[in-house]
């Protein structure tokens, strides 16, 4: 009967939780691509850019000549054609396969395409710089030098009509953001109103490492001040089925993947409706371009007179999905912290990996902070948890009673079911009294498992001894066998059911339920066995303090 009822208990919550989101799907309808275009247009005095000419993506890159930029944060590989960023590499993090070698996230491989484009069109000029374009290249490898707080980078193209383009990167210290800047010198005879694409290609592949028992999100992302988070699966956008919501507002586009993001930071000041009309439009674009997917922003120049000149910058941020190095981009990096997966407890997550912060802080060691958040969970619990144990000791003592009443009643279960009842009601006890605490750890554990999951922090970060990374396995399965252990030996405090079948049952689920931790991250496997552990040891101790109570006995547990 407990079990039902807490299946049935499980089954309406996950059943509220997905009627709260179909709700809010109702309240913010995506619009479709079309209808964006018209209201952009509707605008007066907004200058709309189209969908990129020529900027169809090959299934295979143009390859020139590279030149190689290093900071104490990145390795950037920056391509003459078009002066993309074929390969990009993070120095403070580790790759999959050798976590001594920097993790690649840009790369331009037939097995894995992932690379940063811009470029300029106008429809009125053939030839304005693409990446397509051939660009002028700086001779040498360029390095960040000590006590040097910024790196610029200038290419350089011209067209057939005089018109002068240069593309500039700009690299900072201690920073994964990355300055993308065109100046632009018109010196045709006649008047030109070009746009700039900034965007990013990347195949459908899953993320290197990424395994099943820990499948996370993999695709495009947008956030704009007005419609805030969305994310647009692959799958969506080769069905046709791809929906968002764009507005003119401070926003960013990106691609997301396991621990790391990659987007577009365009700078938009406008804030309302009316503010629109008055800034340089700008368009976020997804679709998919041959066998790459695509995620662009659009910005356009204005008018640009002969002999006149202007410019256009939209940073990149490439790297991990860190608290502190979205902080440190400020404005900029408004709504970036969403791309951190939370699931559908983020109210709960999110503060957790807070106090966790707070925690390493303190110790020095995730591992241990894990330790101490649940210490600190388990005492916040403690009170309900005592009431829980005392009506589960209340159980045990009226074990033997209901035992005699099942042999009483023999086959008639209606009748045993009956009796068993007006029992409880005359002893004052709540069968599922000692569900409470269970009820409560599943939308904590569940928040738990998703802030660690998210948590690029933990990734490749040691405990003690074999434990090198948190956010794996445990490479030998100690944890998870001293988890089934703790939940096998707690199965001997509760009170055994009346049931034979649900009896062996319960022998059997600490065992098959302990099976899933040999999957899940060291870090949370470590969370539950420090729970199991205290929850064994609050039960025996209030099981002792039952014993010695007289008057929470219920009669004479031998009483007939």
């Amino acid at each position: 009967m407990d079990t039902k009822r807490l299946i049935v208990f499980m089954l309406i919550s996950m059943s509220i939780v997905f009627l709260w989101q179909e709700w809010e799907t109702r309240r913010h309808p995506p619009q479709p691509a079309a209808a964006q275009q018209r209201a952009a247009a509707d605008r007066p005095g907004a200058a709309v850019p189209v969908a990129l000419p020529g900027a169809e993506t090959k299934t295979k890159l143009e390859q020139g000549q590279r030149l190689r930029v290093t900071t104490d944060m990145l390795v950037a590989d920056i391509e003459s054609v078009g002066g993309d960023i074929r390969r990009l590499e993070l120095r403070k993090h580790g790759s999959v396969a050798d976590p001594k070698q920097p993790l690649v996230l840009f790369d331009s491989l037939p097995e894995k395409t992932y690379v940063a484009q811009s470029g300029l069109f106008d429809q009125s000029v053939a030839d304005l710089p693409s990446h397509h374009t051939a660009f002028t290249l700086p001779a040498g490898a360029m390095t960040l030098a000590d006590g040097q707080n910024s790196l610029q980078v200038r290419l350089e193209a011209a067209t057939a009509e005089g018109i002068k383009v240069a593309k500039i990167y700009t690299f900072s210290r201690g920073s994964y953001l990355i300055d993308t800047r065109y100046e632009v010198v018109n010196g045709s005879p006649k008047a030109i109103t070009p746009s700039a694409y900034f965007r990013l290609l990347r195949d459908g592949h899953k993320p290197e490492g990424e395994t099943r028992m820990a499948s996370t999100f993999s695709g495009a992302a947008m956030f704009t001040a007005q419609n805030k988070y969305q994310k647009i699966a692959y799958e969506d956008i080769d069905k046709g089925k791809a929906k968002f919501t764009d507005s003119c507002d401070n926003g960013w586009i990106g691609i997301v993947q396991h621990y790391f993001v990659a987007a577009w930071l365009p700078d938009n000041a406008a804030t309302t409706a009316d503010d629109c009309s008055k800034q340089p439009d700008r368009k976020f674009e997804i679709k998919k371009s041959g066998e790459l997917y695509s995620a662009a922003v659009i910005r356009s120049l204005g008018t640009i007179q002969p002999g006149q000149s202007a410019s256009i910058a939209v940073p990149l941020f490439a790297g991990p999905q860190e608290s502190a190095a979205f902080n440190a981009l400020g404005n900029r990096g408004n709504g970036l912290d969403y791309t951190k997966d939370y699931g559908l407890l983020k109210v709960l997550a999110a503060p957790m990996f807070l106090l966790l912060q707070f925690l390493h802080k303190l110790v020095g060691n995730w591992g241990w902070a894990i330790i101490l958040l649940t210490v600190i969970i388990k005492t916040a619990l403690y009170p309900l948890s005592a009431a829980s144990y005392r009506s589960m000791a209340q159980m045990k003592a009226l074990a033997p009673r209901l035992e005699h009443l099942k042999e009483r009643h023999g086959d008639d279960r209606q009748k045993f079911h009956q009796a068993m009842m007006e029992l409880y009601k005359a002893e004052k006890i709540n069968p599922l009294g000692g569900c409470l605490p269970m009820v409560l750890q599943i939308p904590i554990f569940i928040a738990l498992y998703w802030s660690l999951l998210g948590a690029v922090e933990l990734r490749q970060t040691p405990w003690i001894m074999w434990i090198h990374d948190l956010s794996q396995p445990d490479p030998y399965y100690v944890l998870p066998v001293i988890l089934a252990g703790l939940m096998f030996a707690q199965t001997f405090l509760n009170p055994p059911p009346t049931d034979p079948m649900q009896a062996k049952m319960m022998k059997i689920m600490p065992l098959a339920f302990s099976v899933m931790f040999f999957f899940f991250p060291a870090g949370l496997v470590i969370y539950w066995v420090v729970n199991s552990a205290l929850s064994m040891l609050q039960q025996w101790f209030n099981m002792q303090q039952f014993d010695t109570d007289k008057k929470a006995h219920i009669g004479s547990p031998a009483k007939k």
